[in-house]
């Protein structure tokens, strides 16, 4: 096997000479080529020929190798890399996007995915109906969704064209039947045949809770506690009822109905304290009660007395107070 000399010739002499070169003593003390003037002198050289020549090739080879290795390995490390040049120079190499995961969808897929939920949100809403609306808004939630069909008979609506305004323009918003003349109407008369329609929906409200469908679907708002409890503390939270204390339409609003201590009280919500109390009239909890007999609950017997420093007081001392 031929071995490699132990260094190469100096560049820029004027000779071929492939042979060993004296070393340098004012460049390279030690005698020999430092590793930057090895690279130049490899690189500038000519190839020479026989055993010389390939000697050189090999040591400039392994050289290169050296010199990357270490160069690597400075950079990754943090260490200092003495007498070789680095790439600090040089911009950094860019990488490729990242393609989207099978978990997480590309932008365009994102926003088609939301343009979608907010389609089917909207056509939710306008699939709705006047009922379902008109029930579903904050202080009506004593009202029951009456069935279209029951509103259809005009044998339910026997006498009420005459108490409600703008009647025929009312029951079509109610059924959501778009009438001709609408666009006639002004701003004014809309808002008119609007306040007809609440109207009108609960005179007929106030009609169908009294059947036996109305009464199965106030019995699940009962069940629910839809209607509130009593505020009265011996009633222990009992579930009540809406009542109107009359049925003539804005003569009072609605009050619930205690079947414990059957007695009235306000409701708790100032919403449904504006309600009118004709849209559930005065026999609803009544009947209600006699059709769900085991919904009846024994008056309490525990009532409040007054006391002061612990003493009850005085028959008297009430009547001194009248």
């Amino acid at each position: 096997m031929m071995t490699a000399p132990s260094a190469p010739p100096a560049a820029g002499l004027g000779s071929g000479n492939t042979g060993n070169a004296p070393p340098d003593s004012r460049n390279n003390p030690t005698g020999g080529m430092n590793l930057v003037d090895q690279t130049a002198a490899t690189s500038t050289a000519p190839a020479g020929s026989g055993q010389g020549g390939a000697g050189a090739g090999a040591g400039a080879g392994a050289g290169g190798a050296s010199n990357g290795a270490r160069d690597a390995a400075g950079s990754g490390s943090g260490l200092p890399t003495q007498g070789v040049p680095t790439n600090h120079g040089q911009a950094p190499s860019r990488l490729p996007p990242t393609p989207a995961g099978p978990h997480q969808p590309a932008d365009d897929e994102s926003d088609s995915d939301s343009e979608a939920s907010d389609d089917v949100t909207g056509s939710d809403d306008e699939d709705s109906s006047w009922i379902s609306w008109f029930c579903s808004l904050k202080g009506n939630e004593f009202f029951a969704e009456v069935d279209e069909e029951y509103i259809q008979d005009d044998f339910n609506l026997v006498g009420l064209s005459s108490q409600v305004p703008y009647f025929d323009y009312a029951l079509d918003l109610i059924l959501d039947v778009e009438s001709p003349n609408d666009d006639v109407l002004t701003e004014e008369q809309h808002e008119m045949v609007e306040s007809a329609a609440e109207m009108l929906y609960g005179l007929i409200h106030a009609r169908y809770i009294l059947t036996s469908r109305g009464l199965n679907a106030m019995l699940e708002k009962f069940k629910s506690i839809d209607f509130g409890r009593c505020p009265r503390v011996y009633c222990s939270g009992q579930p009540c009822l809406p009542v109107g204390l009359s049925d003539v339409p804005r003569t009072s609003t609605v009050k619930v109905f205690c079947p414990r201590c059957e007695d009235v009280y306000f409701p708790r919500s100032k919403y449904q304290g504006n309600i009118d109390g004709a849209y559930f009239g005065t026999t609803f909890p009544h009947l209600f009660l006699m059709t769900n007999q085991y919904l009846r609950q024994p008056k309490p017997t525990q009532s409040y007395t007054p006391r002061v420093f612990g003493f009850k007081i005085h028959a008297s001392a009430k009547l001194q107070a009248q």
